[in-house]
């Protein structure tokens, strides 16, 4: 890019002088430039090589000179145009503000009297347009211009066309508009557009201004339009109450799937915003008490063998799960919710029962929660949304309606939970749940609604009873054995009960991959079965907490025989219980790497809890290290329709559809998780990966840039450097910033630091550097494997680093070793990366056959190289020159 502004400066040097870069989208990329004749800055927006060849000049200028007529109070006009360095430009006035984007991400939703007057200004602007025989027809918040002074300003009629011109823009094939605001007849390229396409789309931008989400959202283009097309438009008063009524049916009349039931002009549309503010009315009852989106950690995701282990600091490893509010599974439709209807099954949610006491008893009504939850799942007729899809609607304000089309259910459970703590250690716990049928076309019923008020004493029977009613209120049909299971305590010790809560709030359940919050929770886990040398869960989660660590930091032999004699705990207490086998199957696969053991253990889980989300992943992820990639797809597939707000199955189906280089699928997959956690690194990087798979690295690089400001820098440069040895995608200022961390970012792993060190200085020249750190780096791998001799990872590893220093005999020895202790034969996941490390120590010493010999397998098998990363990947340099390695980067071999 540094390249492309120095040949635009050249060809613009009488006119403008370019500063800096403002920003870039789909079209365009926009720069802060002088404009020297005039000493006055500008925007100056040069388009994409693809959109600039499709439009060619001609058509350009011809596009441009309609925009550079509109003259309008609220319309960002056109300055200038042209062309410099082969590329199509144009200028535009510099706005001291702020896009109407950047102030929702800032607030989320708008004062009311706000949105209307912005609505009303953009429409001002755009009847003026229309009037003129202009159709904007990309109306989007990144459009609407915020200035210093409060004025609203459409931007971007660059890019618009003539109403009924014969040669507009979609004549060139090109989709213009953004999915979220487009309306029906454009999405379906309809060429006959009017002005009605963008009093639609301003009427979806108010509506997201009001309730703080698009009216329609989805993980593709063709399910938002799905939605649209067999959905009534939504209604913002059930969001803001205090919006009118004549407000609230303007804008479902703007959003109207034919054009002819929308207004005939956007004034018209203006003038009913005029009335602003209803009075406040109370909220429907669910609606009140309904949760919202908010931070929460990721799922359980027990780390792949096959990535590099050396986790960040707290900050970088605590990856939440950010559930955007506008958010909406419109692809479970056809998922879950035709699963449950064709089997009958009843589809509940438990949605998180509201904490009514101080702040800091909101574990304990979380505890509450997970409790019933857990209770119901159990019950064989009744299917219940996982955990990880249900927590995000904590505080929701949500109609009921939406949140049971989001998760493909139709019963939510609901309830308020204050634990009332009195003198002298009394103390007395009241619930208070709702069972909620919601049907399609009809307002939402309450089915079942009791009080509970009992000594805290008596919390588990409490739980019990809950579980029991809402299941009787199902229809379920409950057996002795199904009754006994309701019934059952988890304990009968509420102090142990209560670490153990406190653990399950800090771990996430075991939801977080820090190391540090992991190691805090398991302190809790302890404590509880100190106090209950019985307390099942309690030893479930700390054999998982000591696998998890011995997975994904140093390993040691301490972790490995916890993780086991907890586990072990587990299976002679509670045999039948899934989280027996979930633990003891976590055991094999991170610890003991014995795929087919750990399979069996999730499989006989399975038999007990058939509708387990967490077992169907757990044995997916298995069956990916035993190569059974179909069995994998099929599992994880179905933990989606169980679990759709899960983000580690989205995503591990993503990497899976990636290494099946079935790549137009691993994209949707991989969008769809990064909308739920944008701020997910392990998310970010298999969305950099399949940009790598398709030779891309300009994509990549976007996507790390595209990361939301909330990650640390830090954090997302040492993590990209640390798995999967991506440090050579980094940009030279996130090198920088790389190479002055110290252990500290990377869990005090001076091996893993190190080695991250030693390759980014030889990846620049500096082989001084890169020596000092891989000597550093093969000094405490040498001790870890006295401790772990059977690491297969650490012995590549310490290939690595031996390759580097220029250890040939040794590096070689230690590869060799990896790749004989866990071939592709026996882990299919964990495998290559062993292999790929053999190869790339063998490029180090010189033995380019031997090289290719262990990479030409690679491209044969599913697995995230492919001959487009050959192209790109740095560390291949020294091949490109041989005969074997052009086949493979050509696709021959």
């Amino acid at each position: 890019m540094a390249d492309l502004r120095e040949q635009l400066e050249r060809g613009l040097t009488d006119h403008y002088r370019i500063e800096r870069e403002l920003g870039r989208g789909g079209m365009a990329v926009v720069y802060l430039a002088q404009d020297l004749r005039h000493e006055r800055p500008v925007a100056l927006k040069v388009l994409l090589p693809e959109l600039a060849a499709t439009l060619g000049p001609e058509r350009f200028q011809r596009e441009i000179r309609l925009a550079a007529r509109l003259q309008h109070p609220h319309i960002l006009t056109v300055h200038d145009s042209g062309e410099a360095a082969g590329r199509l430009w144009f200028t535009m006035p510099f706005v001291e503000g702020e896009s109407l984007r950047d102030r929702l991400r800032r607030e989320r939703q708008l004062p009311v009297e706000d949105a209307l007057r912005i609505a009303r200004e953009a429409a001002s602007a755009l009847d003026y347009a229309h009037r003129h025989g202009v159709v904007h027809r990309d109306i989007k918040p990144e459009n609407i211009l915020l200035t210093a002074d409060g004025d609203t300003l459409v931007a971007d009629f660059g890019i618009a066309r003539a109403i009924g011109g014969e040669d507009g823009l979609t004549q060139t094939g090109l989709a213009i508009g953004t999915p979220a605001y487009m309306s029906p007849e454009q999405a379906a390229g309809d060429n006959a557009l009017d002005a009605r396409t963008d009093l639609y789309s301003l009427a979806a931008v108010l509506y997201e201004m009001l309730a703080g989400e698009a009216p329609w959202t989805g993980p593709t283009t063709q399910s938002i339009m799905a939605k649209r097309l067999s959905e009534p438009p939504p209604s913002v008063r059930a969001v803001r109450p205090n919006v009118t009524a004549a407000v609230d049916d303007a804008i479902r009349r703007a959003l109207a799937p034919v054009a002819a039931d929308r207004f005939a002009t956007a004034a018209q549309f203006a003038q009913t915003l005029h009335s602003t503010v209803a009075p406040t009315t109370p909220l429907p009852t669910l609606v009140a008490a309904a949760p919202a989106a908010e931070a929460r950690p990721a799922p359980p995701a027990t780390p792949p063998s096959g990535r590099r282990r050396f986790p960040l600091a707290a900050a970088a490893l605590v990856i939440g799960l950010l559930i955007g509010a506008g958010v909406l599974f419109a692809w479970r439709r056809t998922g879950a919710g035709a699963d449950a209807a064709g089997s009958g099954s009843s589809v509940l949610a438990v949605l998180p029962f509201e904490n009514l006491g101080p702040s800091e008893d909101e574990y304990f009504a979380d505890g509450v929660t997970d409790a019933v939850r857990g209770k119901l799942a159990a019950v064989p007729s009744v299917q219940v949304i996982a955990r990880s899809s249900s927590a995000p609607y904590k505080k929701a304000n949500k109609p009921a309606e939406q949140i049971a089309r989001e998760l493909g259910a139709r019963y939510l459970l609901t309830g308020t939970v204050r634990w009332e703590k009195g003198a002298g250690g009394a103390s007395r716990v009241l619930v208070s749940p709702e069972l909620v049928e919601v049907s399609p076309g009809s307002a939402p019923k309450t089915r079942w609604q009791e009080p509970f008020d009992a000594s805290i004493t008596d919390v588990f029977q409490v739980q019990a009873d809950v579980a029991t009613r809402v299941a009787q209120a199902l229809g379920a049909t409950l057996g002795s054995g199904e009754r006994k299971a309701l019934e059952a305590p988890p304990t009968n010790n509420l102090a142990a009960y209560d670490a153990y809560l406190k653990g399950e709030e800090i771990s996430g359940s075991l939801g977080v991959i820090d190391p540090l919050l992991l190691r805090q929770a398991m302190g809790y886990y302890e404590q509880a079965v100190a106090l209950d040398s019985t307390f099942s869960l309690a030893w479930a989660q700390l054999s998982r907490t000591h696998s998890f660590l011995y997975g994904l930091s140093e390993p040691t032999p301490e972790d490995a025989r916890a993780a086991l004699a907890a586990a072990e705990r587990v299976v002679a207490l509670s045999p039948d219980h899934p989280e027996a086998r979930i633990a003891l199957g976590n055991y094999y696969q991170t610890v003991e790497k014995d795929l087919p053991r750990a399979l069996d253990q999730y499989t006989q889980g399975q038999r007990l809890a058939p509708n387990n989300a967490n077992l169907l992943t757990a044995a997916a992820f298995a069956e990916v290290g035993l190569g059974r990639w179909d069995a994998a797809e099929q599992h994880y597939r179905r933990a989606q329709t169980l679990d759709p707000g899960s983000v580690p199955t989205t995503r591990r189906l993503a990497a899976v559809l990636a290494w099946l280089r079935r790549y137009p699928e691993a994209r949707i997959m991989v969008d769809r998780a990064l909308a739920l956690a944008p701020t997910n690194l392990v998310v970010v990087l298999t969305k950099a990966e399949l940009y790598l798979a398709q030779g891309d690295l300009a994509g990549a690089q976007r996507t790390l840039r595209a990361v939301p400001g909330q990650v640390e820098p830090t954090a997302l440069v040492a993590f990209m450097a640390t798995y999967d040895d991506l440090y050579w995608i980094l940009d030279e200022e996130q090198q920088q910033l790389l190479l002055r961390l110290t252990p500290r970012q990377f869990d005090n792993n001076r091996a893993g630091w190190g080695l991250v060190l030693a390759q980014t200085y030889a990846l620049r020249g500096d082989m001084p550097h890169a020596r000092a750190y891989a000597d550093s780096a093969r000094m405490v791998f040498e001790d870890q494997l006295r401790a772990t001799p059977q690491d297969a990872q650490l012995h590549a590893l310490l290939g690595l680093a031996n390759a580097y220093l220029g250890r040939k005999a040794e590096a070689i020895r230690e590869g060799v070793k990896g790749v004989e202790m866990l071939p592709v034969t026996k882990d299919a996941f964990g495998g290559p990366y062993q292999q790929l490390q053999l190869v790339r120590i063998y490029i180090l010493a010189g033995e380019p056959e031997k090289a290719l010999d262990q990479l030409e397998p690679l491209l044969r098998i599913p697995y995230r190289l492919s001959p487009g990363w050959l192209k790109i990947d740095p560390a291949f340099d020294p091949l490109r020159k041989n005969p074997r390695f052009q086949k493979l980067v050509e696709g021959t071999a």
